[in-house]
């Protein structure tokens, strides 16, 4: 006997409903539904770059940079060290991908070379009879230097974007070194490119004033200082002020806990403040240095070099410069978001207009609207009454696909869309394998009741085995694609799901209710 539970009933109407709120957002604007009522589902579909337009940006990171910032790191240790225990040498400096030295006093080599293994243990030191000395960095540590660089620049670029408040960004990773960002709705990509391109590795270092800037100018740079640029402040012939800066680093962006834009004496300033260690750096460097000036670093850049007048304990301080309002906020939003460990290299831009999206969207709409309306004809012309109920049920089927995808919030793209459209023609065909089956039993010989019992019951085997094929065909496609692929499987498998329970579900409800009121004694298939 044909049966149909209340409480399957229920759980049908209870899913159907969910479904018709769920969906019911995306049929009006942002605006309108953010001012509804909490307990309402107020979610939207999220819309790829293709639909609403936006910025796609490819980068690589140069890893090749880590790995010298660390043989940097370990000429000036070497320097300390070496220096420390007395020890002689020449040539000190970064050569391709070592560090290399010469021992004045072949007697101190190994001496030397003990010294050096105990910076760190992921360095090979290796040596020669003529007193040459090279550091090398392991495989292994350039490996796990490079992988973290990456990983270390996606969390870097998502805290950026957060900041400006870009809704739904993709940002994953690409091969070994490189990020594919894509920013839906972006309206000014060029500020974001230089958001994403600005390393932002600030620091305070002393200003050597042992040599005259001239002679720094001609090559005579100080050991263990280098020659740095002023960003904003210029000299009479149009060329950037220079800085004869210290190496070491007094105190690092990475103490930094906030940064803000604000105003001094009507002027956009940069308030900083540091975290406990920062704070006690800080305090000390003016402390020792009143009378001094330090330099205020960022990529290699000189933002300021004021003159230390007294101790400045606190944790707390400011760069002046010649800011506008918007450049205030940006690096302010770059000191907040941390410092790229590498530089990154855009390879590859693309930029999509809104209204481009919005063509696209209306061409899907009515791919959409042409298939719904063929399958529907055909459905019920083919099958009558029963054909009915299931163009009732494919309706459901829609409604529940995009409660779905908003309630997944899965973002939407034009490839998207075209598993939506081929979900259409997929979601009859369970209702015509059931159908058939009923008019082969029906042909048979068999009651209304029983053909239906046995069509549904007969069926469904069919049914699973075709769409279960199906889904993992788009599981396969969402693990190993990327982007417009990932899209397409996600729409065909919440398809998949959606048009089985309503096949199995909606479909049998509507027919089983028929059959109970009306105890036709010939089916209209």
């Amino acid at each position: 006997m044909v049966r149909f539970e209340r409480w399957k009933i229920a759980l049908v109407v209870g899913i159907l409903v969910l479904g018709v709120l769920f969906s019911l957002p995306n049929f009006f604007s942002r605006d309108a539904v953010e001012s509804w009522p909490d307990w309402i589902p107020n979610k939207q579909i999220s819309l790829g770059l293709d639909l609403q337009g936006g910025s796609h940006l490819l980068m690589e990171v140069e890893v090749g940079a880590v790995v010298r910032e660390r043989l940097e790191s370990l000429v000036d240790e070497a320097r300390v060290r070496l220096r420390g225990d007395r020890i002689g040498y020449t040539g000190l400096g970064v050569s391709g991908n070592a560090v290399h030295l010469t021992i004045r006093d072949t007697g101190q080599i190994d001496a030397a070379v003990e010294i050096l293994r105990d910076i760190d243990r992921s360095v090979i030191v290796s040596s020669d009879p003529d007193g040459t000395v090279t550091l090398t960095l392991t495989e292994q540590a350039m490996t796990e230097r490079q992988r973290s660089a990456v990983d270390q620049s996606i969390e870097i670029i998502r805290r950026r974007i957060d900041e400006t408040g870009t809704r739904e960004p993709t940002i994953q990773r690409q091969g070994e070194q490189r990020i594919l960002v894509q920013l839906p709705g972006v309206d000014d990509p060029e500020r974001i490119k230089s958001l994403l391109g600005t390393t932002a590795k600030m620091n305070f270092r002393l200003v050597d004033d042992s040599v005259p800037v001239g002679e720094a100018v001609r090559g005579r740079v100080p050991p263990g200082s280098e020659l740095l640029y002023g960003e904003d402040d210029r000299i009479a012939n149009g060329q950037p002020v220079p800085y004869v800066v210290r190496k070491r680093v007094g105190v690092s962006g990475e103490n930094l806990t906030d940064a803000q834009a604000t105003f001094q004496q009507g002027q956009p300033v940069v308030s900083l403040r540091f975290d406990a260690v920062g704070a006690r750096r800080f305090a000390d460097l003016t402390k020792e240095n009143v009378g001094r000036r330090f330099a205020i670093v960022l990529d290699n850049k000189v933002i300021s070099a004021p003159v230390i007048r007294e101790p400045i304990p606190g944790g707390s301080g400011v760069i002046s410069g010649s800011f506008t309002v918007q450049s205030a906020q940006d690096l302010a939003l770059l000191l907040r978001a941390g410092a790229l460990p590498a530089p990154l290299i855009i390879l590859e831009e693309r930029t999509v207009g809104p209204s481009l999206g919005a063509d696209s969207i209306r061409a899907g709409e009515f791919a959409s609207l042409v298939g719904l309306v063929l399958v529907v004809i055909y459905i019920i012309a083919a099958y009558g009454l029963f054909g009915l109920m299931a163009t009732v049920a494919l309706f459901g089927n829609m409604v529940m696909i995009f409660a779905l995808l908003t309630a997944l919030q899965a973002t939407l793209t034009l490839p998207g869309i075209a598993g939506i459209v081929l979900t259409i023609g997929m979601a009859v065909d369970a209702n015509v394998l059931i159908f058939e089956r009923i008019r082969e039993e029906v042909k048979d010989g068999r009651s209304p009741i029983s053909a239906v019992d046995i069509g549904f019951r007969q069926a469904l085997r069919a049914i699973v085995d075709s769409n279960l094929t199906t889904l993992i065909a788009a599981v396969i496609l969402y693990q190993f694609g990327s982007g417009p692929v990932r899209g397409f499987a996600v729409t065909l498998a919440i398809g998949i799901a959606t048009s089985m329970f309503t096949a199995i579900m909606v479909t049998r409800m509507f027919v089983v209710l028929w059959l109970q009121r009306r105890r036709p004694q010939q089916l209209p298939v």
